[in-house]
Parts: C-alpha cells; structure tokens; sequence
C-alpha cells in the first residue's frame, strides 16, 4: 500500500463493508481476539489490532494493520472457487479498499463520466506500453490520458496491480458505474445474458465449421463483445456503437483486453460504407459487413415505444440482414415488444414483429427471468435467436422457452439448461419450452395470429404427471368423508376418463367473435367510496380482505364516471395479479374498481329472459355458462402465465378454454353451481361460530361474562 493508504483509518462498520462479512462476525474477533483474552489463555496467536485514533463509541483502526490481521483468516472454500478470487479475508479487504479510492475520487471531480473515461484511458495507455505510436491510437485516448491528475494515475494503476491486470481493472470500473453515480449502468448488459449468450453461440454457433466472424451491434461498453472473446474459434471481431461516449470507453476497454484489432464504427451504416483501396483502385464494403454471428443488446429507453419505427425490433431486422448464410443472431429485446396484439391500426412494432415471421427469421424466443437487469427491475425482457436460412425441419416454427419458469426451478444454472434446450430442440418440461407453428394449418394455433408471443403467455402449465381421474376420485371421497350429509349429491357426481382429446380456444379469440365481453376496472376517488349505493367490487373483496358489499359509491358519484361499466348478473369478476382468482357475480350492479376485470357473456342474458319467459331452462343452451367460465378460467393451466417483473399479471385474453359440447356445459354449470351452494352454507356455519366466539370472548374480556360447562342440560340463558 502507499503511505497515504497506510495512515487509512477504517471503522468498525468500513470493516465489515470492506471484508465481506457482517457487523457482529467484526464484533467477535475483536473480542475473542483481544488482548486480554489472547493473554489470559497464552493463546501466541496476534491480536485484533487496537484503536490508532476515534473514540469508544466509534474506534478508528489503521487499515494495513487490520489487512495484515485478515491476512491470517482464509476465506470459505465456496468463495475462493472463481479463478482469481482472493484467499483470505485481508485479501479481499485489500482489493475493496483500492475500490474505495476510486469512489472517493468520485467525490473530488464534478463528473463520474469523465472519471471513469480518464481511469480508461491510463489503463490503456499502461497496456499499450511504453512504444506506442500517436499515429496508431485513437484519436480520443490521448486527450482524456494526459488530462487525467497524478491522483487518478495512481488509483488507476493500483487497481490493476490488485485485479492482475489492465482488463480484469477497466471491468471492475465499469462495473463500479452505479456507484460512481454514472447512467452508465443503466445500459450495461447483465452477466447472465452475456453467459447465455456466450453458451448459445458456442453450441450453436454461426453455422460453419470455420472461424466464426462476429459483429456486435449496439455494443454499449462491450460486455457482449468480450463475453464471446474467450470462445474457441472465433474469427473477426467488429462492433457498433452510436453513442460517442461509449465509444470512446469501448475502444479504451478493448485497448485494455488487448483487443486493439477489434473495428469500432459508429452506425451499421459505416459496414456498408467503402473502405480503403486495395491497391487496384477499387474501394469495396467493410470487409466484415456481414457475419456468422451477430449480437445485440439495444439501449434501453425508458417508457414503451412500440409507435416507434426505430424501436427495438429494428435491430433485430438489421441483424439478419448482416448475417452470413446458416448464421445466428441473438438481440435482447423489452418483453412489450412481443406483447402488443395486431389491431386494425397496425403499429411499427407489430409490423416489424409480423416481418421477422414472415421472412421465417425467428429461430426461438427465451423469456429471461424476472428482474434479470439490475437497475430495470419494473421491466422484462426476451432474447431472439435470429437466423439467415432455416433448416428444413424447422422451417416454419419457434421454439418458445420461458426462462423464467426454468429459472424457478434450477435456480442460477438456468442458462445451461437454457443452452441445452436450444441445443438438443427438446426439453425434459414441456411446461417450459415447445415448438410453435408460424403460420395456422387446422386445429393448430400459429404465432402470427396477431396475440401474443411471449412464451408464459403461449406455453399452457399442464398438470403433468398428475393422475386427474384418481386425483378426482381422491378429492369426492375426502369430501364424503368430511361431509356426511351429502352423501346423495356426492355419489352421484359420475367422473370417468375423458377417450377423446379436447380443442382449446383463446379468450382472445371469442372476445373478438364477440361471445365474450371484456369489462374493466376503473380508477375511482377514494372520497367517492363510501357505506351507501352501487357496491364496488376491488383488490381487497377479491382477496377476501373486505366482504363485498362493505364498499359503495352513490350513484351521484357514480356519474362523474361515465365510463364506469356496471355488471350484469352472471358475469364474472377477475384478479390477475400473481395468479387467477374469480368470482361470479349472482345479483348485478356492481362496479369493478381497477385491477379487477370482468367477462361477460354475450348470450346469457337473453338466455335468462328466455328462461324466465317460459318458467323452464331455454332449450338452445349456452356455449359457456358463468360458474364454469369462473372455474376454468382459474385452473392451474392459466394461473402460470404471469408476466411482469415487479407484479406478475396473467394476460385475460392469452388464457385459454376447452371446446366442450353444451349438454356437458350444463352439467358441469349444475355440479358447479350445488358445490358454490354448499360451500356458502359452510361459509354461513363457519360465520356463526365466529361470531359467536366473538362475542364470549368480548363478554369475558369486559367483566361482564362468566362461562362455564354444564354436565347437565339446563335451561338456556
């Protein structure tokens, strides 16, 4: 350390901080290794240095001393596993403490920007060594290299001689870009992608047995370029980048990696662009314009822009465009992209979505997991696996992978199993990854149907291994056994084996036929709410938290929204955040408060007036009837198709139905509807015993009660 670093005084609290490890693991070596208790054991081990300065409340330690003490404690066995981790906790201190500075320097210059620009450019020039040439560096690293201060020139070297090195020191500054308060961390492509990523292009590859070229569009500082650089047989390496400043950092960072070869351009356009004659007078195209591989992770802009004609899925067109023959392409793109459904009034997005189908260029789409970006936690994303021609036998459909799901249940490993599926085009659970058709043939849902193509939206969660004849079996006779008194009702609910399959169909298909209506919530004035008028239906009565009913809003109110849809009897209520839950409404006229939604079916209401008119069931029948709607809908199938990184919503009109005939709809509708009856009059019981615990216990509590057991029947009191 130098003598400035030497006379460092470091707290108790920057001790933990420094060394990994948690306030009170501090407090216990320096009790259990003090002194006195060192002594009065004759324990010859060193002692936790003592205080230089501070005071009893908040003690101040020489930071080399307090190094040399960690020096001798060897870290666990799991965190010295990464090659070039450090071995003991002084190690570890060391390193963080060399990070310190260079946030302390933060503190002393006006711009984190320029900071970390000068750092990079000192450890380039350290890199390059002392026979570069002016002529051969880039025109922006002497300017930041000789305005950078001595003290940032000594930051920058001490960092690398603790890091090992120029590169491994200008990632680790990068990395150090949210806390140097630099927006540069808001565009940086999370390490789990780039391992993705990595996977997918050594195991799949660029389709040729021969050097792979690469092209990095939208490089940012590099995370992608350098995570493919350590992959064998990789050929050429270029990279895009259109924002200067990040420019500039790429080719110091590239510098530092020695990496110098690598062509740094501003736009995909400069690709095309002539370059230099070759002797003969000709001037031809970049001799990379087009690759085996071509990756991208487009910047991040903050708001949903699908009305954009440069929106994100530009750059997934622009990559197959540069793509060699039997190459691949991977882009990171918002998950909204491939969400917004085709509507009369097509959008750039869905065009530039509806494109890439119908040049067949999408090879799959992978749902990354939640929250996968660390300063975008509100956002999702996906990543394309583009390509330039398709194989015969996947000419025409996507492998859809939902990551997330996978995720929950590896855990960190997900992105070798991610790999592997891609690889091998199978996977162990259907559940998490199939292939799509592109385009409809009969009975055969397509991605290109306009809905969509987010794979939890697309990949029906079927309860597989789950026997539902025995299971069903299980379930009536647990019931018998609980409720004797519906022995009748329970034995004759006839349940046999379906022999054959069953179609299902969108709700956002009979939507758009009109068999179902969609009704939303609305947002309504918490002043507005009250204990009189229309009741509203929201959050806390669908969980149960308030009986419905318990909120009104006067009708008076109620015309300050004139979009506020009342609801009929028969439709059905739902919530569906972190799950599916539904509730039928059996009066009418309430009104949904947001994000409660509602369905309606078309028909049912002259299906009632004409059963109402003839005092018997109306003969024609319903294709779907409320209680049945109610209870498919919340089946485990479309509880798991949430999407959203901060609230997992399921998307009404992604989830699906079964195709059953009207006979079967009615049967089910009666079963369904006796058990709802049945359920209510437990309800009602359970109720009652509630109140009346209520009540002994309040009589009790208040002095005014005495209980007691009677062994003999008396008369009531």
């Amino acid at each position: 350390m130098s003598e400035g670093q030497h006379r460092e005084r470091v707290t108790l609290g920057e001790i933990k901080q420094l060394a990994g490890v948690g306030r009170p693991t501090v407090s216990n070596w320096r009790r259990r290794f003090s002194q006195e208790v060192l002594g009065a054991a004759n324990d010859s081990r060193p002692p936790f240095p003592e205080p230089v300065a501070g005071t009893d409340g908040k003690p101040l330690f020489d930071a080399e001393e307090i190094a040399r003490w960690l020096d001798l404690r060897p870290l666990p066995d799991a965190d010295t596993e990464k090659e070039g981790a450090p071995l003991t906790y002084g190690e570890r201190f060391r390193r963080e403490l060399k990070v310190r500075g260079l946030v302390a320097l933060r503190h002393e210059t006006r711009s984190a920007d320029r900071l970390i620009a000068q750092v990079l450019a000192v450890l380039a020039m350290d890199a390059e060594g002392e026979a570069w040439v002016p002529e051969y560096l880039p025109p922006t690293l002497l300017p930041d290299w000789a305005a950078a201060p001595a003290r940032v020139r000594e930051v920058a070297r001490e960092l690398a001689e603790v890091r090992g090195g120029q590169g491994p020191a200008a990632d680790e500054v990068l990395n150090l870009a949210g806390r140097l308060e630099s927006d540069l961390a808001m565009d940086a492509t999370p390490q789990p992608v780039v391992d993705l990523v990595s996977r997918l292009v050594g195991s799949l590859g660029g389709g040729t047995d021969e050097q792979a070229s690469v092209i990095n569009l939208c490089a940012g500082t590099g995370e992608l370029l350098l995570g493919l650089r350590d992959l064998d047989g990789h050929g050429d390496l270029v990279a895009v980048e259109a924002d200067a400043f990040r420019r500039t950092l790429l080719v110091s960072r590239l510098l530092c990696h020695w990496m110098g070869s690598v062509d740094v351009f501003a736009s995909p356009s400069d690709l095309d662009a002539p370059s230099a004659s070759d002797g003969s007078g000709a001037r031809a195209p970049h001799r990379l314009s087009c690759a085996d591989v071509v990756v991208a992770d487009p910047p991040y802009a903050s708001g949903e822009r699908d009305r954009d004609e440069d929106g994100p899925l530009g750059w997934a067109l622009e990559t197959v465009r540069r793509l060699n023959p039997q190459g691949c392409g991977y882009v990171v793109v918002p998950s909204w992209t491939l969400t917004r459904p085709r509507t009369a009034e097509s959008t750039p997005t869905v065009r530039m979505r509806q494109e890439l189908f119908e040049r067949d260029a999408l090879a799959a789409v992978v749902q990354l997991p939640r929250r996968i970006h660390p300063f975008r936690t509100g956002a999702e994303h996906a990543l394309l696996v583009l390509r330039r021609d398709a194989s015969p036998e996947d000419r025409g459909r996507v492998l859809l992978v939902d990551a997330d799901r996978i995720a929950g249940r590896v855990g960190a490993d997900w992105t070798r199993h991610v790999a592997e599926i891609l690889r091998t085009r199978t996977s162990p659970v259907a559940e998490e990854a199939r292939y799509v058709a592109v385009q409809a043939s009969a009975g055969v849902e397509s991605l290109a149907d306009g809905r969509s193509v987010l794979p939890a939206h697309r990949l029906a969660s079927l309860e597989h291994g789950l026997d539902h004849l025995a299971a069903t079996r299980e379930a009536r006779q647990s019931a018998f056994d609980v409720l004797p008194q519906l022995k009748e009702w329970l034995g004759g609910l006839g349940v046999r084996k379906r022999p054959e399959a069953v179609r299902h169909i969108k709700v956002g298909d009979q939507l758009k036929a009109g068999s179902l209506r969609l009704l939303t919530g609305h947002r309504i004035r918490e002043s507005d709410i009250g204990d009189a008028g229309v009741p509203v239906i929201g959050r806390e009565e669908m969980l149960g938290a308030l009986p419905i009913g318990g909120r009104r809003i006067l009708p008076e109110h109620l015309a300050a929204y004139p979009q506020a849809t009342v609801t009929d009897r028969g439709d059905v209520f739902l919530l569906t955040e972190h799950g599916v839950r539904t509730q039928v409404d059996d009066a009418g006229g309430c009104v949904l408060l947001a994000p409660v939604q509602g369905l309606r079916i078309a028909a049912y209401r002259v299906y009632l007036n004409e059963s109402g008119k003839s005092g018997a069931p109306h003969q024609e029948g319903l294709w779907m009837r409320p209680q049945t709607l109610a209870h498919l809908l919340a089946t485990p199938r479309n509880q798991r198709r949430g999407s959203g990184s901060l609230v997992r919503r399921v998307s009404v009109r992604d989830m699906d139905l079964p195709q059953l005939p009207r006979e079967e709809i009615a049967d089910l509708e009666a079963i369904l509807s006796e058990a709802e009856r049945h359920r209510a009059e437990v309800r009602r019981q359970l109720a009652a015993l509630d109140t009346l615990a209520e009540r002994l216990a309040a009589g009790v509590a208040d002095g005014d009660l005495r209980l007691s057991l009677r062994s003999e029947p008396g008369p009531r009191a």
